[in-house]
């Protein structure tokens, strides 16, 4: 097994994970029905990479992303950071031994989900509810750290505007406020230690605020910590960081922003590799798509979808010495991956992100040639 964790730190680079994980999960639909045509059964995509095994305290089997996400409480919405593969237990009365004084709890209504949640939610119960009929029961309440709080972690006490929490020195001390380092260090180390051989960590990291900080304080533990372990690192930025400028002064401010935070992200990583234009309705890359700059659900399926493809080699198997190279080819593990861009013994290399949208057909030198003319872009500047 090689094992990867994947981390997502910040609004923008959720958005981008919420589509790339939905890219996976409609490819294990899709590999898993009979009806659907066979070059989705491909048995050189490894989803393990990717998703590990796990256990509801229920005794259901579960198959979940090996994923770390950190994000505003409050962030998730209508939805549940333990989705429903869970039971969401009520918080309890507050133990504060030194008030006795009467205690009220003032609770907001929740918010109403979407049309697109309320069907989803309406699927996975059924699915579920056929799946408990089998239900072995076992329990999984002894583990220290229990499956259902480990992949989405809300920065308790963020409520703050997003907007406010739009520069490296605000969220310098997010990271080490309370027990939150600990916490997110704690997670993170649950997958690395169930792992059997970890290959890496696949950063997507919020470039264009607060968060970088809390990611870059995150990557020195991990620095630290699993030392030989190699970081590939997307640092990205939303158009709307980059919209908002209305005075020199500001833009004075986020240029210093952008440069402390993309010194203190490259400092940890063997490869960073910058992601996101300023106006990606405007560029080259964008020809033959319909996107509206200010919705970030439009801007972060683009880049969601070249991560998707870019991040393909390290996780397909090897294949042997008797396989068909001309069906398939390219596998690597994220180290080799680091290397072949950045260049042998080197690190902290910056590489851009280039994407054709649709792409040609690869069959032929003349139509290879005509994929590399395709290419446009991602990287701002």
């Amino acid at each position: 097994m090689r094992e990867i964790v994947t981390v997502q730190v910040g609004g923008f680079a959720n958005f981008i994970g919420s589509h790339f994980w939905n890219f996976q999960d409609e490819l294990l639909g899709l590999a898993s029905d009979p009806n659907n045509d066979p070059v989705f059964r491909n048995q050189c995509l490894n989803m393990d990479v990717l998703y590990r095994t796990g256990e509801t305290q229920q005794g259901v089997l579960t198959y979940t992303p090996r994923l770390l996400s950190v994000g505003f409480q409050g962030s998730l919405g209508s939805m549940s950071s333990r989705g429903l593969l869970y039971n969401e237990s009520s918080p309890g009365p507050s133990d504060v031994v030194t008030w006795s004084g009467s205690v009220s709890t003032h609770a907001s209504a929740p918010r109403k989900k979407n049309l697109f949640l309320q069907r989803l939610y309406e699927e996975e119960q059924e699915s579920f509810s056929m799946i408990n009929g089998t239900s072995s029961g076992k329990s999984d309440s002894q583990r220290e750290i229990q499956d259902k709080d480990i992949s989405l972690y809300e920065l308790g006490g963020l409520w703050m505007d997003p907007q406010e929490f739009d520069n490296y020195g605000i969220g310098k001390d997010a990271f080490s406020e309370g027990f939150r380092g600990e916490e997110i260090c704690e997670r993170l180390r649950f997958f690395v230690e169930e792992s059997d051989h970890i290959q890496g960590f696949q950063f997507v990291v919020d470039d264009s605020g607060g968060f970088s900080a809390v990611a870059a304080d995150l990557l020195e533990n991990i620095a630290d910590e699993y030392a030989n372990t190699p970081v590939l690192l997307f640092a990205v930025r939303s158009p709307s960081s980059q919209m908002n400028l209305r005075s020199r002064k500001q833009t004075i401010f986020r240029e210093l922003h952008d440069t402390v935070s993309f010194s203190r992200l490259a400092s940890f990583g063997k490869l960073i590799v910058p992601v996101g234009l300023p106006f990606l309705n405007e560029s080259k890359a964008s020809t033959l798509l319909c996107i509206e700059n200010e919705k970030p659900y439009h801007c972060s399926a683009v880049y969601a979808a070249a991560l998707h493809s870019a991040t393909l080699p390290y996780r397909m198997e090897p294949v042997g010495p008797t396989a068909d190279s001309f069906d398939v080819f390219g596998a690597v593990d994220i180290n080799g991956f680091v290397q072949m861009l950045a260049g042998q013994a080197r690190q902290n290399t910056v590489a851009i992100l280039d994407a054709a949208m649709p792409a040609p057909a690869l069959n032929g030198k003349q139509h290879e040639q005509s994929l590399l003319g395709n290419l446009q872009p991602l990287t701002p500047e």
